[in-house]
């Protein structure tokens, strides 16, 4: 397997085509996976937004408070009340915020991030990055680029882990996951749960040629990379029903 960076890619601003960027610069191949970060894919889609764009709300400056007098973290209000307007549900409010996105991803701050934003506070998360990426793949087709898969990545901290790695959160042209149920071990022993979720292991490999800071590559090529004969699946977040965790998580309560 190869991996890629796609070189020499503009600041990418509002309405920018990324398909087209991205074909300018690297040969594709059919087969291959396009990973493309989050952070184009919202700036073309003109998902950037300024503090003063949210007025507070009395949910957003309770949880401001309650930060900054748990955790010493002093927290923007008007943060607060980005991250609740793009989240369904706050899991954790205390010592910080920990939500799902409407699109399902589970991840602090839903996503925000308040760097690499020219001009902008705030670059949001893209609000439907399955989308996203079958637009990317649409247009890579209109120039005759076929039967290459896209996964759009972000990164993100993980339980009981330091550090961040890449995840998927939008993908086209390619299940989530391979599911190896059914199938035998060296031993000839029949596999009973494993759910291989080959996505998020693109999105971590293609990290480690994105980089990360002012160097960073935000497009990577995965080549000869195969899917093989399994049963696919496009599940990636858990429903709530099956997800312990967060069931868990709605009975928690901070205690500092």
């Amino acid at each position: 397997m190869e991996l890629n960076g796609v070189a020499e890619l503009p600041e990418i601003r509002p309405g920018d085509d990324i398909a087209a960027l991205i074909t300018d610069r690297a040969d594709l191949e059919p087969g291959d996976v396009l990973t493309v970060a989050s952070t184009i894919v919202s700036k073309a889609e003109g998902r950037m937004a300024d503090l003063e764009d949210y007025p507070v709300s009395g949910r957003a400056q309770e949880i401001a408070n309650q930060i900054e007098e748990i955790a010493g973290e002093e927290k923007d209000p008007r943060f607060a009340q980005a991250v609740i307007e793009e989240s369904s549900e706050l899991l954790i409010d205390c010592p910080f915020l920990l939500t799902e996105t409407r699109f399902g991803h589970i991840c602090p701050n839903a996503g925000i991030d308040r760097s690499n934003v020219p001009d902008h506070d705030l670059l949001l998360l893209p609000r439907k990055p399955s989308e996203s990426a079958e637009r990317i793949r649409s247009g890579l087709a209109e120039r005759g680029i076929e039967d290459v898969a896209v996964v759009v990545t972000d990164t993100c901290g993980r339980p009981f882990r330091h550090g961040q790695t890449g995840v998927a959160i939008g993908w086209a042209g390619t299940p989530a996951s391979r599911d190896w149920r059914g199938e035998a071990d060296r031993d000839g022993h029949e596999l009973g749960v494993t759910v291989q979720s080959v996505i998020d292991e693109l999105a971590a490999a293609a990290n480690l040629v994105t980089g990360e800071g002012a160097g960073g590559t935000p497009a990577v090529v995965v080549r000869d990379w195969e899917f093989g004969n399994h049963e696919g699946s496009d599940e990636l977040f858990r429903s709530v029903d099956n997800d312990m965790i967060r069931q868990a998580l709605r009975e928690w309560r901070f205690d500092g």
